[in-house]
């Protein structure tokens, strides 16, 4: 199974997938930080940023980089 057969199929019962995909990311955005989500998905940051703002996301403070120290 492809991305494009499992359109595909999803439009064939009538499932809009466009729909599907932007509740999960919106879904995620609300779970963890903005950019940490844009880049395992291979989003850009500021449309990660825009969706959590959208989905009334609370992560506008989180700083990236490395935090061991």
């Amino acid at each position: 199974m492809n991305p494009v057969s499992l359109q595909a199929h999803l439009r064939e019962i009538g499932v809009p997938p466009q729909r599907g995909r932007t509740s999960a990311i919106r879904q995620l955005v609300l779970q963890a930080p903005a950019p940490v989500i844009a880049k395992a998905l291979g989003y850009h940051d500021k449309t990660a940023t825009r969706l959590v703002t959208e989905a009334g996301g609370t992560w506008s403070r989180y700083a990236p980089g490395d935090h061991t120290r």
